[in-house]
């Protein structure tokens, strides 16, 4: 384990304990992962010792001067569960061992905040936790879960099935019609058997036949109905709850690009104050419960004008640093203020712009590749939050731009392969 210790000088924000360090926590690998640096940075500004859980030493997050300790634990996320709540906890008491102080726990993905609300009370003497109902993260996760949550509480939402098999899919098809969403359906699965890469459109039977039709064994995939793309945009809610799912702070916004298109992670995105989708999402954690960090993805469906619940993310979002209020709370802080047992300052959100660097250029590439000409927004706004580039904690950047090159050439490299091959002797 590596400490890479920068100068934290407290800057602009709420006053946050910095006696109480924080720990993000992660399972399987993704080594450019924005939401962690952005998670160090935001609390690292403000003077909190920041520690991290890293794939290596030379990760983007292990090279921020904002973190107090990189704690070098690799994993794919297709260990034994037990063994990955064991290095989990070991991370834990690293940081107990370091700074004599329990941790806020800060996850940056579905299978870290899973373990983290299942296995509590083993974290209890090292972590400080939000008081989600033990069971609640998992169902959130699963797709299938997700959409029984959504009906119970009259949360609009697609119309989702979870086949057990081919048949079960093929027979999901007839009723849903295409076009057809699948998605992977739970935290985990995803990791150990992936039904497909990422949200994916099938656009008739046969394209369905070709992705799933040879699959013999139980499938892990969720059928979703297809909300039309003309007319239709693609907004998100991040808050930050406290006990008994009540909001602390709730923030709106816009996706306007997205790699892969259609399904992939946002590379740019606008904060936009919509009061009703804040109620909207406030109303449903209140009425399951729930208590933590959480990034929601709503789709605007033209045909009746609602927003529809798609995806509940039980932890920190990708693009989280889009959204702040004035006073300078976003909902990693708020997730700290909370566990230490201080007040949430109100506030509302600030308009502002937010870009994820080399992917959003792909996905530039995509539309002026599909649709003939460049998107609308191609040129940020002033007061953009960039993902990656800021001017006083820069090796982030160079870690990431160094790592995009290199499967950029890889990627390259395997296609001119494929190209050679399929030529006729």
């Amino acid at each position: 384990m590596a400490a890479l210790i920068g100068t934290r000088r407290p800057g602009p924000g709420p006053a946050l304990d910095r006696t109480v360090p924080a720990l993000l926590v992660k399972v399987g690998r993704y080594p450019q992962s924005h939401s962690a640096v952005g998670a160090v940075r935001s609390l690292g500004r403000l003077g909190v010792p920041v520690y991290a859980m890293v794939e290596d030493r030379f990760t983007p997050t292990a090279l921020s001067r904002y973190l107090a300790g990189a704690l070098v634990a690799p994993s794919t996320g297709r260990e034994p569960a037990a063994e990955l709540a064991a290095r989990l906890g070991e991370a834990a008491r690293e940081v107990r061992r370091r700074t004599g102080r329990r941790a806020v726990a800060v996850a940056t993905d579905d299978e870290a905040a899973v373990l983290l609300a299942e296995h509590a009370a083993d974290y209890a003497a090292d972590l400080r936790l939000p008081p989600v109902p033990t069971g609640l993260p998992r169902r959130l996760a699963d797709k299938a879960a997700l959409h029984a949550l959504c009906r119970a509480t009259g949360t609009p939402t697609p119309d989702t099935c979870a086949p057990a098999d081919r048949d079960g899919l093929l027979a999901a098809a007839d009723r849903l019609g295409f076009p057809l969403v699948l998605k992977n359906r739970a935290p985990f699965s995803r990791l150990l058997h992936p039904a497909v890469g990422h949200t994916t459109v099938v656009r008739d039977r046969a394209e369905l036949l070709a992705r799933c039709g040879q699959h013999t064994g139980p499938l892990d995939v969720v059928a979703q109905e297809y909300l039309p793309a003309e007319g239709a945009e693609d907004w998100f809610t991040h808050l930050t709850c406290g006990p008994g799912g009540e909001p602390l702070a709730v923030f709106t916004g816009v996706k306007l690009r997205s790699w892969p298109p259609g399904g992939g992670v946002t590379t740019r995105a606008r904060a936009v104050a919509d009061p009703a989708l804040a109620e909207l999402a406030a109303g449903f954690c209140r009425r399951i419960g729930y208590c933590g960090v959480a990034d929601l993805d709503w789709r605007l469906d033209p045909r009746d004008g609602r927003h529809k619940l798609v995806d509940f993310n039980p932890r920190t979002g990708a693009q989280f640093r889009l959204f702040e209020t004035a006073d300078g709370v976003d909902v990693v802080r708020a997730l700290h203020l909370s566990l230490t047992g201080r007040p949430v300052p109100a506030g509302e959100q600030r308009g502002r712009g937010y870009a994820v660097g080399q992917l959003d250029l792909l996905a530039v590439a995509s539309a002026v590749r599909h649709e003939g000409r460049p998107p609308a927004g191609l040129r940020p706004r002033r007061g953009t939050e960039r993902a990656w580039l800021c001017a006083d904690d820069p090796l982030p950047a160079v870690a990431e731009a160094a790592r995009f090159g290199t499967r950029a050439v890889r990627f390259a490299g395997r296609r001119a392969v494929r190209t050679v091959a399929r030529r006729p002797a």
